[in-house]
């Protein structure tokens, strides 16, 4: 491990025997993806030996430190969990995006099966919680076979016509008429500038536009003809989780995308901010302050599990 940092937090909501001492490491490491790019990541670890380990996957241009509440929140439980920057996104980004050639499936394919082989120990279960493109990206994986069970949240197949009317027209004109010419004058997508998320490589701007105007996003591109196969390999158990008022990825766009992974496992389960307490979750809401409760449900499913 490279540029380690320690630091000690505390997360008073904890209910469990670890929140006794209320406390946990987190270090930034680094690690390379499969074809030796370098990603920036945190380790966070319980006090205590860990019972079983977690790789989170983020949403595209998400940087990891979103994720920070959850992953100190988990620790509290006995896990380990690692968050990390996919390349071109936060920490794992170049000094300068424009230029910068990828594709947005490198990700999954790379980035994501980098983090796994980091993490990874045959002695402990290995889980993966997703969110977005962090659930679409465990098919894209070859060393899928290394998780025990995913976890994601507001997977789904991006194309607006499973969206509200209202968010639909929203979408529409941001990809038609508001993304193009940021791109053709910056070189890269500006994201940060319209306080959506971190800036975005080109090469993922135009993949994800492209994918996202067809109902089965990228399994319909003549070009991804082989993800067919490869998503139908992956037989992990895999917990599909759609909020109601996900407007991105309502049940309709979950199903969509997660037929494709035909032979695993698959349990679909729907949430209502109600149903936790909360105003709202929308598409960023399942990990935000005060979602202990949706973790709750995730890591007891993962103790379960362990038990088994």
């Amino acid at each position: 491990m490279q540029n380690v940092k320690h630091q000690t937090g505390t997360d008073a909501s904890s209910k469990t025997d670890f929140a006794n001492e209320n406390s946990f490491n987190a270090q930034s490491v680094t690690f390379k993806a499969l074809d030796g790019y370098e990603l920036n990541g945190t380790l966070y670890s319980p006090t205590h030996p860990s019972t079983a380990k977690i790789v989170l996957a983020s949403a595209t241009g998400v940087p990891q430190a979103f994720y920070r509440r959850f992953s100190e929140y988990a620790t509290q439980l006995g896990y380990e969990v690692l968050t990390f920057d996919y390349r071109g996104i936060g920490k794992s980004a170049p000094r300068h995006l424009k230029g910068f050639q990828m594709s947005y499936l490198d990700w999954g394919k790379l980035d994501l099966a980098g983090a796994i082989d980091y993490l990874y120990d045959e002695h402990a279960p290995l889980f993966l919680v997703g969110h977005s493109y962090g659930g679409q990206a465990l098919g894209l994986t070859p060393n899928h076979q290394k998780i025990t069970a995913m976890y994601c949240f507001g997977t789904g197949a991006g194309w607006h016509g499973y969206m509200p009317f209202k968010e639909k027209i929203k979408v529409q004109a941001i990809w038609n008429i508001v993304f193009p010419p940021m791109v053709a004058v910056t070189g890269y997508l500006p994201w940060s500038k319209l306080n959506m998320g971190a800036d975005l490589p080109k090469g993922v701007y135009q993949q994800w536009r492209k994918w996202c105007k067809n109902p089965t996003y990228f399994f319909a591109d003549p070009e991804q003809h082989e993800l067919h196969e490869q998503y139908a390999q992956v037989k992990t158990p895999i917990y599909a989780v759609a909020a109601l008022d996900d407007d991105w990825a309502l049940p309709s766009s979950r199903y969509a995308f997660m037929q494709h992974y035909k032979n695993a496992p698959m349990h679909f389960i729907n949430i209502s901010a109600d149903e936790f307490g909360l105003k709202q979750i929308g598409h960023m809401g399942y990990f935000r302050k005060d979602s202990e409760q949706i973790w709750d449900k995730m890591l007891n499913t993962f103790t379960t599990l362990i038990a088994d």
